[in-house]
């Protein structure tokens, strides 16, 4: 069953290619041109080519045609492929009647076929493919009614029957009008079939969008025609076919310069309609879906296919192509600057995917350092694809100068280049401290701190990088040629890689700040508070040799509260409001002042009667997570437990 339906998807796409090739030849197809060659050549006088209107009209009508055979049903559209080819089989049977009577006419002999070897082996080989075109179009058509295709065996049994080969010539006129009297006969039984499914499709359309809307009607277009896909194998067959045409007409080996520029200049013949325009599109999205996900496999096997990110789809590379293409008005231009043009684009899309690999790489890559995983094997294939996105970007910034004189889009693709690659020297630095601290087997002290300075390093640099790109846009687009589209560029850059980047680096610093204040402001608890608490930190499960004390009495690392105050100013336990805070400078006596001594309840002493003493703070703060970790400690079971990995435990500043 699964391979009936891998063929019939298969067939989906592959029959309904030759449609959206018909559109691409009928839109290349300048059909003014065209009259002018005919009025200048010998077929000026021929009555078909005398009516102008009629040819523009027949232009619209193949538009038509391409486009009902583009939304066809598969099982219609199979069907009339059998029909074509059925009609091509009898016009082959016609060309095999009328070269075997144009060898008999130059032959001459009209005697008894068995006396002439020529004559037997002629008509041998004229009839073995008769009877092989009978019986393939009584096969493709689904019926026994053989006779119906075989008009043309008459010149063959006319021949056989000692005919004159004047005689035969009108025997094969016969047999093709016999056969063109098949077919129109065909034609007219069926001539209201199209109307009767236009019909039915007009009515399931009104249904479809009455009930569920126009969007559902074009999804549901879209996932039946399938049509990424089928744009897709359309521009592969196109630029296939342009390969093909020059390399048969090239005598001489190619360089390998030449090889680069003939690939450019492919790709920019066969980007010059809006139908092969989309072509490209999806192909170089399904060419970035596969280098994604083979960066994604390469990096954690199969386990990367069970949580796919729809994030990492290759649709941004196509959409970018797709913008930058109809900003530049790609399509308008001549092949040699369209090469050029298509060359500087699909830098950008290269480094959009390299991007998207670091998007991937950059949480693996991190986890891997903080877990305790000891594969080599996995820790050489996140160091490796990270290695490689630090150079090749590097690497092909260093091509783009050599090659290309620098101005406003080329700055953008070198400034994503460092960007990636400066991202990249982050991830590296922040693994390589996870691994010391691994290694070292106990955590480091400012570990966080360290962490913190490195990301904001290396964003400090991203910031730098964007307003130099920014700066240089600004001077061109003043002192330069100024272009709308420059200038639009220009403010979008502005806006999202430096006005957001300052903003959220801003807010980053503000609340790393009010959390050190905030932990310095708490008291530090003494080393009887800790043998008295006797506990681990609540949020990162490890002894305490130092801590800090929440007004509400609860003992944290101070490290770890910080992060936990990153995200929200609650105590991680009670979640009572740390913004009451003592001052600095407070003293931890005054933190934990005892209070007073309890009054009598109901007359009744509570140092006589110890039930009605009221609990000790402690008492009430020890959470049931504490109680449960102070057991298993005691049995000799802290071995066992693996750090919690909340919010705030989160390694990025």
């Amino acid at each position: 069953m699964a391979v009936k339906e891998r063929v019939e998807a298969v067939l989906n796409v592959g029959l309904r290619v030759p449609s959206i090739m018909l559109l691409e030849v009928l839109y290349r197809w300048d059909v003014s041109s065209f009259f002018q060659k005919i009025q200048r050549s010998s077929l000026n006088n021929n009555p078909l080519f005398q009516y102008k209107y009629l040819a523009l009209y027949l232009h619209y009508v193949g538009y038509i045609l391409s486009l009902v055979l583009l939304t066809l049903p598969r099982q219609h559209l199979v069907q009339l492929y059998l029909y074509v080819l059925t009609a091509l089989l009898l016009f082959a049977g016609h060309q095999i009647s009328r070269d075997y009577v144009r060898s008999e006419l130059e032959s001459g002999y009209e005697g008894p076929l068995y006396l002439e070897p020529l004559s037997i082996n002629r008509f041998t080989t004229a009839l073995i493919c008769q009877l092989v075109v009978c019986t393939l179009c009584s096969c493709v058509m689904q019926t026994k009614r053989i006779w119906l295709f075989s008009a043309h065996l008459l010149p063959l049994v006319a021949r056989l029957c000692l005919v004159p080969l004047e005689t035969i010539v009108f025997v094969n006129r016969f047999a093709m009008i016999f056969t063109g009297l098949e077919v129109i006969y065909f034609l007219a039984s069926n001539l209201l079939v199209p109307f009767n499914l236009a019909k039915t499709a007009y009515r399931e359309l009104a249904q479809v969008v009455e009930v569920y809307g126009l969007l559902a009607l074009g999804m549901s277009l879209w996932n039946q025609l399938v049509l990424p896909v089928l744009f897709m194998c359309f521009w592969l067959v196109l630029f296939a076919l342009q390969i093909y045409t020059y390399l048969s007409t090239r005598d001489q080996p190619t360089s390998r310069e030449r090889l680069l520029f003939l690939f450019l200049t492919s790709i920019a013949e066969c980007c010059c309609t809006p139908y092969s325009l989309l072509g490209l599109v999806f192909t170089v999205s399904f060419v970035a879906l596969g280098v994604l996900t083979l960066c994604k496999f390469y990096l954690q096997g199969y386990r990367a296919f069970m949580n796919d990110n729809t994030m990492h789809r290759g649709m941004t590379e196509g959409i970018t192509l797709l913008i930058l293409a109809v900003q530049t008005g790609l399509i308008e231009l001549q092949v040699i600057h369209r090469a050029f043009l298509l060359s500087i684009i699909l830098f950008i899309v290269v480094a959009s995917i390299l991007q998207s690999m670091l998007d991937i790489a950059d949480p693996i890559v991190l986890a891997l350092g903080a877990s305790k995983d000891k594969s080599l094997w996995k820790h050489f294939r996140a160091v490796s694809l990270c290695l490689f996105l630090l150079v090749f970007p590097a690497y092909m910034s260093y091509m783009i100068c050599q090659f290309f004189h620098m101005d406003f889009w080329l700055l953008i693709i070198i400034s994503s280049s460092i960007l990636t690659s400066l991202q990249v020297l982050g991830t590296l630095l922040i693994y390589v401290l996870f691994m010391v601290e691994e290694f070292r087997k106990a955590p480091v002290e400012n570990m966080d701190d360290v962490i913190y300075w490195v990301n904001g390093t290396y964003r400090l640099l991203e910031f730098l990088v964007a307003l130099c790109v920014v700066a240089y846009g600004v001077s061109e687009t003043v002192f330069g040629e100024w272009t709308v589209m420059g200038s639009t560029i220009v403010l979008i850059h502005s806006y999202y890689n430096v006005w957001l980047r300052a903003q959220l680096g801003w807010q980053s610093f503000l609340l790393r700040r009010d959390a050190v204040n905030k932990i310095k402001s708490l008291p530090t608890a003494s080393h009887q508070q800790l043998q008295q608490h006797n506990d681990i930190c609540s949020i990162c499960y490890q002894d305490m040799t130092s801590a800090v004390v929440t007004p509400c009495s609860h003992l944290f690392h101070a490290s770890c509260l910080k992060k936990w105050l990153y995200v929200q100013e609650t105590c991680p336990l009670c979640h009572s409001q740390l913004k009451g805070s003592l001052q600095p400078g407070s003293s931890t006596q005054d933190a934990t002042q005892q209070e007073a001594p309890p009054q009598p309840v109901g007359g009744l002493d509570p140092i006589q009667h110890p039930e009605l003493e009221a609990p000790h703070q402690e008492d009430i703060t020890q959470s049931p997570d504490a109680e449960l970790t102070a057991k298993l400690k005691d049995e000799g079971g802290m071995e066992e437990l693996v750090p919690c990995d909340p919010p705030a435990c989160s390694t990025s500043g």
